[in-house]
């Protein structure tokens, strides 16, 4: 196996296609949908990992949400910026980025930290925690698995990936000080050629007011 590709080496890559590839992420929709309804008029939110805009910033800013987004990959940001014109979208890296507590109402992360260490993982739990109004609410997806660092091919792409098991996961939210409020789990395939089934679980946790 290569070099594994950093993040913004594989989302560079991929652009469009990882949209195309996950466009029927019903859960994530769901999970996007119902955050949406809770919140405040005009919330504003912060998406890492936001990818092309779709379905994340899209749905929330029709919803009348302020959304602003973070990918490490430039290809990404450019191409959001063109689909979701209403939010803000940067590169940047989300354990570079730096925000006063209690900042937002809401924070989303879907399956954007997969390639990070699993000691950066749990570092960015708690400060997603810290950076959530009282009451904010954290919607946050992965693939659920006791890996670190394992070498797979994702979308053709070598890939460094750690993530911890779902139950795990929400033991390690509850650390951070957040209560989980709702749990999703789904089996989906990606529309590309060289995808297999992935495992995912969607958990929104709220921040006690």
């Amino acid at each position: 196996m290569t070099r594994p590709e950093t993040a913004a080496e594989v989302f560079d890559a991929l652009g469009k296609d990882y949209e195309h590839a996950f466009r029927n992420l019903a859960e994530q929709r769901a999970a996007i949908t119902a955050l949406a309804g809770e919140l405040p008029a005009g919330a504003t939110v912060l998406d890492l990992g936001s990818g092309t805009g779709r379905p994340t910033a899209d749905l929330l800013t029709a919803a009348g949400h302020t959304v602003t987004g973070y990918d490490v990959a430039p290809k990404m940001v450019e191409i959001a910026r063109a689909q979701v014109p209403a939010a803000r979208f940067e590169v940047g890296d989300m354990r570079e980025l730096s925000f006063e507590a209690a900042t937002w109402d809401a924070i989303t992360a879907f399956f954007s930290t997969l390639q990070l260490p699993r000691a950066d993982q749990e570092t960015m739990l708690g400060r997603f925690a810290g950076w959530l109004k009282p009451g904010g609410l954290l919607v946050f997806a992965t693939v659920p698995a006791d890996v670190d660092g394992v070498d797979i091919v994702f979308m053709g792409h070598p890939v460094r990936a750690s993530s911890f098991a779902a139950d795990v996961l929400a033991g390690k939210l509850r650390a951070a000080g957040l209560e989980i409020v709702r749990e999703e789990q789904a089996l989906f395939v990606p529309d590309h050629a060289e995808a297999g089934p992935e495992p995912h679980v969607y958990l929104t946790a709220r921040k006690p007011s």
